[in-house]
């Protein structure tokens, strides 16, 4: 019986093959729009995810001042960490991996006839293991480099292709400002930044050098912290703060002079803000599911007035009122069930190109195709029981009378 029923539908959609494939646009767009948001969104999420990841495991930033307040809010004036602090940090605060002084300034890097401006940033080779960092080339700092304050660099990847093109850095000086180093290393690239910064851009020169030939001054002005893996990030936070408030001797009650910020706290905040413009997103392109279901019902009431005869001797000659509200039940459904089939389909290319234009990857997410194409079924079951009704509800003596 269901099998004759759906060859009927079929039978009376081919006899209005433009018109049943206009009538099912609505629900192509509605599938194919809420396929497209919801892959892309779900790859812009591991994106962010991946790229806060590069920043460093289980890394915590600590600086001086409160932060931003805001939007266009300045940063509130405290004084600069030394050295000191970060060798209290690394002492005294149980579960840490590593732990980087970090100053920085922006300087014009020279070599030959080639310039780029770029930040170079005094640290030690802890620096490097906070941030998940590998050399491509060359080595890291020695101790007694470190600690004597010997002019010699590393450079991110960036620099590197901006100032020696394909050619080996290794061996040859550059010139940060005023102050002329020896290339020891260069490092891997990591690409962009979440924020959308360049992470490669820098130069890296031993804290002591940095302090003493181009700052002219003993200030830190970022401790990089780096726990052990299984070690909640929450407790070594904690326990730096007071820390810092005893070395930097707040009162109780007083406000910190400085913010300690863990990235695993920016990851979740950046991935829930995605997923709730996803989320969004998703719910904004289904509404063209509504609007492609009120098309099929608009279609599905034409259909019943053109065919009143055709129902009325249905009807007459014995047809149940149930066998032709299924009839028409079935029609509606079909057609948006071939709606969802060819949204999935276009939404799944769409989504396929979007990913390559954005670069973030191609997530397939069987839950939501499976979804919007059941969701496609509902609104045919929706949307097609009304005229359907409206045809097993003929008089059939009314109906054979009708011109």
């Amino acid at each position: 019986m269901l099998w004759e029923t759906l060859l009927l539908a079929i039978r009376a959609l081919r006899r209005n093959v433009l018109r049943s494939t206009l009538t099912i646009l609505g629900i192509v767009i509605g599938v194919a729009a809420v396929i497209t948001m919801v892959t892309l969104g779900k790859g812009a999420t591991v994106q962010v995810a991946s790229e806060i990841g590069s920043l460093g495991s289980n890394m915590l930033q600590v600086r001086p001042g409160q932060g931003f307040r805001g939007p266009g809010g300045a940063r509130s004036e405290a004084p600069m960490f030394g050295v000191a602090d970060a060798e209290a940090i690394n002492d005294q605060v149980s579960g840490l991996e590593a732990v980087a002084p970090l100053a920085s300034k922006g300087t014009q890097a020279i070599y030959g006839n080639e310039n780029w401006s770029t930040v170079v940033y005094g640290t030690t080779d802890e620096y490097l293991q906070v941030r998940d960092w590998l050399l491509e080339a060359g080595r890291v700092f020695t101790p007694s480099e470190l600690h004597s304050g010997k002019a010699v660099c590393i450079i991110g990847s960036t620099v590197r292709k901006e100032l020696f093109g394909g050619a080996n850095p290794l061996g040859s000086s550059i010139r940060l400002g005023k102050l002329s180093c020896e290339v020891i290393g260069a490092l891997e690239s990591k690409g962009a930044s979440a924020f959308g910064s360049d992470q490669d851009d820098f130069v890296l020169i031993p804290l002591r050098t940095f302090q003493r030939r181009i700052a002219g001054n003993t200030d830190v002005s970022a401790i990089m912290v780096s726990a052990l893996s299984g070690v909640p990030t929450e407790k070594v936070q904690k326990d730096i703060e007071q820390l810092l408030r005893e070395r930097r001797r707040i009162s109780v009650g007083d406000d910190d002079d400085f913010h300690v910020r863990d990235m695993k706290e920016i990851l979740s905040t950046l991935t829930g803000t995605t997923r709730i413009l996803t989320a969004l997103l998703g719910a904004v392109a289904a509404v063209s599911l509504l609007v492609g279901g009120i098309g099929i019902m608009n279609i599905m009431l034409v259909s019943v007035t053109e065919r009143t005869r055709e129902i009325g001797t249905r009807l007459a000659i014995g047809a149940l009122e149930r066998e032709v509200l299924m009839q028409f039940l079935v029609e509606a459904v079909v057609l948006s069930l071939f709606g969802g089939l060819f949204g999935i389909i276009l939404g799944l290319s769409a989504a396929a190109f979007g990913s390559k234009l954005l670069n973030v990857p191609f997530i397939f997410n069987p839950g939501i195709v499976a979804l919007a194409f059941l969701f496609s079924g509902a609104v045919g079951v929706v949307f097609g029981y009304f005229p359907a009704r409206q045809a097993a509800r003929l008089d059939p003596i009314e109906a054979l009378r009708h011109e």
